[in-house]
């Protein structure tokens, strides 16, 4: 775990930000001491990694949010957009910087205003933000929740995390078995009434998020034991299977 001063000189962010992340909720500490200090661990700082880097790329602070949150975020896709927008910026700045050469050679009066098109790269940044943060599932997990409060939506995540423990107890058994199926049927049916309508192809993502994203995995694993994310994954697969098959 890291203090706030800690995480401000590691990273170059001010204090004063990483507050201001706090207070909007697109950065929480992992816990605070009883003296009330913030503290982060590896899963918190990989999330601060994603947000610099986004931040790095102009987006701002409610769509990073908004893309972070999102219920099919899928933490290597986004590295693998951002890695792409940072190649069409370089581009760009390179093409700014050859424009900036000729001028130079050729005197100011030279007029070509094409190194300025930023089209391609503001395209590719628009479709990264329509997949992440404004996607008709995300709008309708906002809407489910806007009317509930805090412990409401706590209680949610509780079902959740029992319901993973429940899977975690008969992780021994196949994943075709019936009493491990039904549990996955369970699952689908409690994110579709409390979150978002949670269609097959929602849940194969999620199966994978629980397994490629640390947080989920630590989470669903500290409530089923280790192995349950993965065992998880392996059953919504062969429910979604089945399903296409019958």
């Amino acid at each position: 775990m890291r203090t706030v001063n800690e995480i401000s000189k590691l990273t170059g962010v001010s204090v004063r930000t990483l507050h201001h992340y706090d207070a909007i909720d697109l950065l929480k500490p992992t816990e605070l001491t009883p003296a009330g200090y913030r503290l982060y661990d590896d899963t918190a700082l990989s999330r601060l990694q994603t947000i610099l880097m986004f931040r790095e790329l102009q987006f701002p602070l409610k769509e990073i949010k908004a893309i972070l949150d999102s219920p099919t975020f899928d933490p290597k896709e986004a590295l693998a957009q951002q890695i792409k927008l940072l190649e069409l910026q370089l581009k760009h700045t390179k093409e700014l910087i050859s424009f900036a050469r000729k001028i130079q050679e050729k005197g100011v009066n030279e007029m070509n205003f094409d190194a300025f098109n930023k089209a391609e790269l503001e395209q590719y940044a628009a479709e990264v933000k329509e997949k992440w943060g404004s996607t008709k599932t995300y709008k309708e997990y906002e809407i489910k929740t806007k009317g509930k409060t805090d412990k409401e939506i706590e209680k949610n995540i509780n079902q959740l995390m029992t319901l993973f423990a429940e899977i975690g107890s008969v992780k021994q058994l196949l994943p075709a078995e019936k009493v491990v199926q039904d549990k996955i049927k369970a699952l689908q049916e409690l994110i579709t009434e409390n979150f978002y309508t949670c269609t097959d192809e929602i849940l194969k993502d999620l199966s994978q998020m629980y397994v490629c994203d640390e947080r989920f995995k630590q989470n669903i694993d500290k409530a089923g034991g280790e192995g349950t994310a993965e065992f998880v994954k392996q059953a919504v697969f062969v429910y979604c299977s089945n399903k296409d098959n019958s």
